[in-house]
C-alpha cells in the first residue's frame, strides 16, 4: 500500500489532556523536533492516534508516528529525520529487551545464541571497556529514515527464536568493525576504532556480505566471484554447477565465461553424435542459480559471458526473450557480451564477421590484442567458420536485445586485458567481469577470482564553505579502508577451494565510490558540466593514489602479495601510464612509484566501483557514480511504499519561496523532472535534471576520464527513456571508442509527460521537447549522435 500523508490537522495539548499515550506521544514528537522547524509534531501526532485501536501502547503509538512522518517526507525531507529518530528509540528499546544494553552485552548474546563467531567474543570480551566507550550515542542521529528501516529490516542481528534485534546500529557497526580486529593487540583495538568512526560518521561502508557476515561464525565477506568458463567436456560443466552452487549459497554474486563450449551442431566424437550447444547447459545452470537462494537473505544471481565469436551468439541473444520455446530460455540470469576491438572494428568498417565453434578454435579465449586479431583471421583463412554474417546484423540484434531486456551487456575484451595488472604473464588472461561489470581478475580452470568491496561516500568530504573536498581527510578513509578490506583475504569464509587459492595468490580488493551526485548538488555543478568532470576525475585519481600508497604501507609491514612479481606494477607499470593523462599530483606520484619498486604492493588491485544501492541507501546518498534517477522516488518498507524527494531541491526551491503546494503537486504529475517548471530558475532546472534528462555522452565521457584511475572498472548504466537501435549502436560504439572497460544495465522507461502537470495546477508549465529522429544516430559519427548529446 501507498501511505497517504497525514491530515493537515494537528493535535494540541488540550486535546489530548485526558489522553495519556496521546499526551506522552505529543511531548515526545515535541521533543524530537526541537530542531526541525518545517515539522509539525501535532500533524505526526494526529495521524498516529487515528491509526490507533483499543489497547494500543506507547511502542505501538511510536510505530504509527514513525509511518505518518515517513508518509510526509515527500512534503518536506526533515520528516525523514523524525521518523529515523523515532524508529532508533524503537530500536533501542527492543535490543535491550533481549540483554543488549551495552555493545559488549550485545555481542554476547549474539555469541550465547550460536550467532557471534569465538574469535569476535573473545576480543570483545578482552578489550570490553574500551571498545563499549567508543560507542557514538549520537551517531544514529545521521540517518535518514529510509537507511535506518533498511538497517533494521536486513542487516541488524535477530535472536534465533524471538526474533528481536539484538544490537543497535551503532553496535552492529562496532560488531563489523571488530570481526576484522587483526589480533588482541591495542593496535588493532585502535585500527577498530578507526574503522567504527568511519562507518558510524557514514564517511566509508564496506559492501554488503561484509555487513552481514562480519564478525559472525560464517565471516562469508567477499562480494563476487568470477569463474573461468568449463572446459568443453561433461564432468568439468557439472563441476561449475557445483561451485556456482557453492558460491550462491553463501551470498556471492557470479561471473562465468561460457566460451569453451562447443558450439550446436559441433561433433562429439566419443558418441559420434552432435552437440545440442550451450544454451542446454545455460537451462540448468539458470534452474541452479534459482534454486540456492544467498543465505535466504536475497536470492542467487549469475551474469554469463560469451564471446561475440562463438557460433551459438544468435541463440545466446535469445534467452532472455518472453516468447519462443521455454527450453531455450533462461529467466534468471544475467547476459553479457565479452567483445574483442576486432568486431567493433568490423562494425564500424561494416564489414563481415565470422562465428566459430570453440571445438575448433580453442585458442582464441585465451588471446586478446593483436594475438587474437591474428589467431581469429588465420582461423577465418582456414574456413573454420560455421557461419559469416554482416558485423551489423549482429550489431543490431545486441542492441535490439539490450533495448528489449536491458541485458546483454557490452563488455570490452581488450580494453579490460591490456591495461590488467595481473596480466603482465602470458597466459594470464581475464575471461568476463562479474555480476555487476566492474570486477576485472584473470581467472583459469584452477582459480576463481574473488572481489572484496567497500565504497567511500564522497557527499560527507564536501567543504561547502570552500567550494572543495577535504582532500586530506579522504586519504585518511582511504588507507583505514584499504587497511581492512585487504583483512577480508585473510579472515574471509571461501566456499571453494578455487576461490581460496586465487584470492591468496593476487589479493585483489575492490574500493568504490557512492554520493558523486551528492558532491556536484553541494557544489552546484550540473553533472555533465566540464568542471564536474575534472573534479570527478581528480577524485578518482585521488583515491587510487592513496590507496596505493596504503597497499605499499601493508606490503611493507607483510610482504608484497604472492604472485607480486607476475604484475605489471612489479614490472614499473602503473595503471595511468597505460594512458596520457596529467597528473594532478605528479610529485607524490613519482614518491609512490620509488617506494613501490623498494616495497611492492600488498594487492594486484585495488579500485572498483560497484553499484552500492543498499549501501547507498544506508548511507543516505546517491548510487556510485550515477545521476539521481529522479528529483521524487517511491521507497518500498515492509510497512508499504513511501516517497522521497530530492532534499537539496527542495532547499532550493525553499530558498527561492516556491516549495509549496503547487509546486508538489507538479512535481508529481511531472514524474520527479523539473524541467518544465518555468517558475524555477533556467540554473536550477539544469542542475537538477535526471539521468533521463543527461546527455549520455556526459555519462561516458566522464567515465572514461576516471578509468585511467580505476585499475578495475565501474558499474555504468547508460539512461535512455525510448531506446532505438539508431541510437544504442551509435551510443555504445562511442564507449568504445572511448575506452571504456565495461557497461552495465541499459536503462529505459516510458517518456515522461511533463506537460500533465499543467491540469494540474495554474503554474506555466512549459511543453517538453519532443524526442528527436532516432535515424539521427550513425555509427558512422557516433559522436553526433543525439542519444551521446
Amino acid at each position: 500500500m501507498t501511505i497517504a500523508p497525514a491530515d493537515p490537522a494537528s493535535v494540541t495539548p488540550t486535546e489530548t489532556a485526558n489522553d495519556g499515550p496521546g499526551t506522552a506521544l505529543l511531548r515526545t514528537l515535541t521533543d524530537l523536533t526541537a530542531d526541525l522547524p518545517d515539522t509539525d509534531p501535532g500533524r505526526v501526532a494526529a495521524a498516529a492516534l487515528r491509526g490507533r485501536h483499543a489497547g494500543s501502547d506507547e511502542a505501538e503509538l511510536r510505530e504509527l508516528a514513525t509511518e505518518a512522518a515517513a508518509g510526509l517526507i515527500a512534503e518536506d525531507p526533515a520528516y525523514s529525520r523524525l521518523a529515523a529518530r523515532l524508529l532508533t528509540r524503537t530500536i533501542a528499546e527492543e535490543a535491550a529487551g533481549q540483554g543488549a544494553v551495552s555493545f559488549s552485552a550485545s555481542v554476547a548474546v549474539g555469541h550465547r545464541e550460536g550467532l557471534i563467531a569465538d574469535r569476535t567474543a573473545g576480543f570483545v570480551t578482552r578489550h570490553a571497556a574500551r571498545l563499549d566507550a567508543t560507542i557514538d550515542p549520537a551517531a544514529d542521529d545521521r540517518f535518514g529514515y529510509f537507511g535506518l528501516r533498511t538497517l533494521y529490516s536486513r542487516y541488524l542481528l535477530r535472536h534465533p527464536i524471538t526474533r528481536k534485534v539484538i544490537e543497535t546500529p551503532q553496535h552492529f557497526m562496532l560488531r563489523v568493525a571488530s570481526g576484522l580486529a587483526e589480533d588482541d593487540s591495542t593496535r588493532a583495538v585502535d585500527e577498530v576504532a578507526a574503522l567504527y568512526g568511519l562507518m558510524s560518521r557514514l564517511d566509508y561502508l564496506p559492501s554488503s556480505p561484509t555487513l552481514f557476515n562480519s564478525g559472525t561464525r560464517h565471516p562469508q565477506m567477499s562480494s563476487c566471484y568470477l569463474l573461468d568458463s568449463p572446459q568443453d567436456e561433461l564432468d568439468s560443466i557439472y563441476d561449475r554447477y557445483h561451485q556456482v552452487a557453492r558460491l550462491s549459497k553463501h551470498a556471492g554474486g557470479i561471473g562465468l565465461s561460457y566460451s569453451r563450449i562447443r558450439a550446436r551442431g559441433s561433433l562429439i566424437r566419443g558418441t559420434n553424435g552432435h552437440s545440442n550447444g550451450i544454451v542446454p547447459f545455460l537451462k540448468t545452470l539458470d534452474a541452479s542459480v534459482a534454486a540456492v537462494n544467498q543465505g535466504g537473505r536475497r536470492k542467487g544471481a549469475a551474469a554469463v559471458y560469451l564471446e561475440t565469436w562463438h557460433a551459438d551468439i544468435e541463440e545466446f541473444l535469445e534467452l532472455r526473450d518472453n516468447t519462443g520455446e521455454d527450453a531455450r530460455r533462461t529467466h534468471n540470469l544475467n547476459l553479457a557480451h565479452w567483445i574483442p576491438d576486432e568486431f567493433m572494428r568490423r562494425v564500424n568498417a561494416d564489414a563481415e564477421w565470422s562465428l566459430f565453434s570453440p571445438a575448433d578454435v580453442p585458442e582464441l579465449v585465451d588471446l586478446y590484442g593483436e594475438e587474437f586479431d591474428a589467431a581469429y583471421r588465420k582461423a577465418e583463412a582456414a574456413g573454420l567458420a560455421r557461419k559469416t554474417m554482416p558485423a551489423r546484423d549482429l550489431y543490431g540484434r545486441m542492441m535490439r536485445t539490450l533495448a528489449q531486456t536491458g541485458n546483454g551487456w557490452m563488455t570490452f575484451k581488450d580494453a579490460s586485458n591490456r591495461t590488467a595488472n595481473q596480466t603482465a604473464e602470458p597466459g594470464t588472461v581475464v575471461h568476463s567481469s562479474n555480476l555487476c561489470t566492474e570486477i576485472i581478475e584473470v581467472t583459469n580452470d584452477g582459480e576463481t577470482a574473488v572481489c572484496n568491496l567497500g565504497s567511500v561516500n564522497l557527499g560527507a568530504f564536501v567543504d561547502t564553505a570552500t567550494g572543495d573536498l577535504d582532500w586530506q581527510r579522504l586519504d585518511e578513509t582511504v588507507r583505514t579502508a584499504v587497511t581492512f578490506l585487504d583483512r577480508v583475504v585473510d579472515i574471509n569464509f571461501y566456499p571453494t577451494e578455487q576461490a581460496g587459492r586465487s584470492n591468496a595468490r593476487w589479493r585483489p580488493v575492490g574500493l568504490g565510490a557512492m554520493g558523486l551526485q551528492d558532491v556536484f548538488f553541494q557544489l552546484k555543478l550540473p553533472f555533465d558540466s566540464p568542471a564536474a568532470r575534472a573534479l570527478s576525475t581528480k577524485i578518482a585519481e585521488r583515491i587510487m593514489l592513496a590507496a596505493y600508497e596504503a597497499s605499499a604501507d601493508l606490503a611493507e609491514r607483510s610482504g608484497p602479495l604472492p604472485a607480486w612479481e607476475q604484475t605489471r606494477t612489479a614490472r614499473g607499470v602503473l595503471h595511468p601510464d597505460h594512458y596520457d593523462v596529467e597528473l594532478n599530483w605528479p610529485e607524490r606520484w613519482a614518491a609512490l612509484r620509488e617506494r613501490i619498486a623498494a616495497v611492492g604492493m600488498r594487492n594486484s588491485l585495488l579500485l572498483a566501483i560497484a553499484p552500492t544501492a543498499t549501501i547507498a541507501s544506508i548511507a543516505g546518498v546517491y548510487e556510485c557514480i550515477e545521476p539521481q534517477v529522479s528529483n521524487l522516488f517511491k521507497r518500498e518498507t515492509l510497512s508499504g511504499e513511501f516517497l522521497q524527494v530530492n532534499a537539496y531541491l527542495v532547499d532550493e526551491l525553499k530558498r527561492l519561496g516556491v516549495w509549496d503546494a503547487q509546486t508538489r503537486e507538479a512535481l508529481r504529475d511531472a514524474n520527479g523532472s523539473v524541467q518544465g517548471f518555468a517558475w524555477v530558475p533556467a540554473e536550477v532546472r539544469e542542475l537538477y535534471r535526471t539521468a533521463w534528462e543527461i546527455p549520455q555522452r556526459g555519462l561516458i565521457d566522464m567515465a572514461a576520464a576516471r578509468t585511467p584511475f580505476l585499475d578495475q572498472s565501474q558499474s555504468l548504466n547508460l539512461f535512455l527513456e525510448t531506446p532505438t537501435i539508431g541510437k544504442l549502436s551509435s551510443m555504445y560504439a562511442y564507449a568504445w571508442k572511448q575506452g571504456l572497460k565495461t557497461t552495465y544495465y541499459l536503462r529505459s522507461r516510458p517518456a515522461t509527460r511533463i506537460a500533465r502537470a499543467a491540469q494540474a495546477t495554474t503554474l506555466p508549465v512549459q511543453q517538453a521537447t519532443p524526442d528527436a529522429d532516432a535515424l539521427a544516430c550513425s555509427l558512422e559519427n557516433p559522436e553526433s549522435c543525439e542519444a551521446c548529446q
